[in-house]
């Protein structure tokens, strides 16, 4: 009997099934093309089991398990990190062929991907990039804003064009901005005062889940939130006391676009303002107009900069669609 024993790169070393340990111990022999520097070897070895280190490509190792199964051991096999997709193959060719062999051949799963686990590939191959490419070794967190600012706009149009894949991939270009600044993060000097130093991509995580957590006490709390109002009220109310802010304009980013600007402007002005009062136009110029029109909007519960995405979109269309008649 030949049990093969497919692992995860992406957990913890012998975090493996409970079919997979079993595996290991009622077998005669365990077998590894890793060696005993594998991690997964390792896990295995630490467990107090033996595992034989065979050398040699896929042929090799299957005639080694073809040699101690035929003996009438029980034999299991520990695929390493890469998946092992030659052996692999050279097995599934073996089972096809006729007549069948005397023995058994089971591929059992010894561990699982949880959700999100590509994230920690994306780590591993920023960090190697890092290393090992001369123009990522350059970028600094100001050379790499303005394509954090070129992705983000990437993101706006896939989600304006309604293309899911499109939108997939411009996420994707997103979240390499993310890893890649917390990459260039984790080399900082560390500050003597204790006010800043390296971090990683994991602080920027765990910042993240700690203000998801803490802002939604009706999800992980105690609070009774039943509509969305209340739900935002509360957040508000969070966010207030944590930033200690000075002014209820005081966070508001000025580079944001004229119109998503007003709405926010507007939104917070709202807090110490009458509504009327926030948005009403003080002359006739143009920019007050607009001002009146982003206050409109909020009134109609839209978003005027998307509001504007959207007609220039269609103006845009019929313009093509003309040029094409």
């Amino acid at each position: 009997m030949i049990k093969v024993v497919l692992t995860s790169p992406r957990v913890a070393p012998g975090l493996l099934t409970r079919a997979a340990w079993q595996a290991f111990e009622q077998a005669d022999v365990i077998g590894a093309a890793a060696g005993v520097e594998s991690p997964s070897v390792q896990a295995v070895v630490g467990s107090g089991l033996v595992v034989t280190s065979v050398e040699g490509g896929a042929e090799a190792q299957w005639a080694w398990l073809v040699s101690a199964a035929a003996s009438g051991r029980a034999v299991a096999w520990l695929v390493g990190e890469d998946g092992e997709p030659a052996l692999l193959r050279l097995v599934a060719d073996q089972l096809a062929r006729e007549p069948r062999p005397a023995y058994e051949v089971e591929i059992l799963h010894g561990s699982y991907d949880v959700p999100g686990a590509r994230l920690i590939d994306l780590v591993q191959v920023m960090d190697r990039l890092r290393r090992n490419c001369p123009w990522d070794q350059e970028q600094t967190h100001e050379s790499l804003a303005k394509y954090l600012l070129e992705e983000t706009y990437e993101t706006l149009e896939a989600i304006d064009t309604g293309d899911s894949t499109h939108l997939r991939e411009e996420l994707g270009d997103l979240l390499l901005q993310v890893a890649f600044h917390s990459r260039i993060a984790e080399e900082a000097e560390e500050d003597p005062d204790g006010d800043a130093g390296p971090w990683s991509i994991d602080d920027v995580a765990a910042g993240i889940v700690e203000k998801l957590i803490r802002r939604h006490p009706h999800v992980f709390g105690s609070v009774d939130a039943t509509d969305v109002a209340t739900v935002e009220a509360n957040w508000e109310t969070i966010k207030a006391a944590e930033k200690q802010r000075s002014s209820v304009l005081e966070g508001i980013p000025t580079a944001l676009p004229a119109l998503a600007l007003a709405d926010k402007v507007l939104g917070r002005s709202a807090k110490v303002m009458a509504s009327d009062e926030a948005g009403a136009a003080s002359g006739d110029s143009i920019g007050e107009r607009l001002l009146a029109l982003v206050r409109e909007a909020r009134e109609a519960g839209v978003d005027a900069e998307q509001e504007l995405r959207n007609a220039t979109r269609r103006l845009a269309d019929r313009v093509r669609s003309t040029e094409a008649s």
